[in-house]
């Protein structure tokens, strides 16, 4: 079974994905950031690292998607194959630190891929604000997040929602701007019985 987080930067992605694995006894699979080669250089200069980030992330993405399908384990994988082609490339391509070619490029290869793997079983959103995203970024303090602009993150933020709105598979959507899951036990728990209903049946999902 492939369960997916899904949300903007600084949403709590890697956050949820460790407890529910906890919880529930999953596989986490964790987005890498430490050892990434491009991602200093391209908040650096998003025109010229823009496509070899993405290239990059796909091809780590696609790798785990099709170990995924290969495991008998239930994996809860920290964002998804789709973010990167629906949600951050287009972003990158729309705010014109992409060019056409490369995009395009990006695209069929995207396509590709998708035509030999599945959707998850579930996918979980976490929603939130642009205010609350800056905190938690800021709270976190990645170096290299700290130049981010704003209107790089709404631009992301739009195309979440697009996706999110279009999205046809199980989806769990999250308020990250109430629901506290890290801090408060009561809110994970309402996140685990929402999971439950959904996966398992054990109850009316609320």
């Amino acid at each position: 079974m492939h369960i997916a987080v899904a949300g903007n930067i600084g949403c709590g992605k890697t956050t949820l994905t460790g407890m529910l694995a906890k919880r529930y006894g999953w596989q986490p699979r964790y987005e890498s950031v430490s050892d990434n080669p491009y991602l200093e250089d391209f908040y650096a200069d998003m025109n010229r690292w823009s496509f070899n980030l993405q290239i990059y992330f796909l091809n780590r993405r696609f790798k785990e998607v099709v170990e995924i399908s290969k495991t008998q384990d239930v994996i809860i994988q920290d964002r998804t194959i789709y973010e990167d082609a629906c949600i951050f490339a287009p972003n990158l391509h729309g705010q014109g630190f992409m060019s056409d070619r490369d995009f395009q490029t990006y695209q069929d290869l995207f396509e590709l891929m998708m035509s030999m793997v599945k959707k998850p079983e579930l996918m979980i959103y976490i929603r939130s604000s642009i205010s609350t995203l800056v905190s938690q970024i800021q709270k976190r303090g990645r170096e290299y997040e700290q130049t981010m602009r704003i209107d790089y993150l709404q631009g992301l933020e739009e195309r979440y929602e697009k996706w999110i709105a279009a999205y046809d598979g199980p989806l769990l959507i999250i308020d990250g701007d109430t629901c506290k899951f890290g801090d408060d036990p009561k809110h994970f728990k309402q996140v685990t019985d929402r999971i439950d209903a959904m996966l398992f049946g054990l109850f009316p999902a609320i």
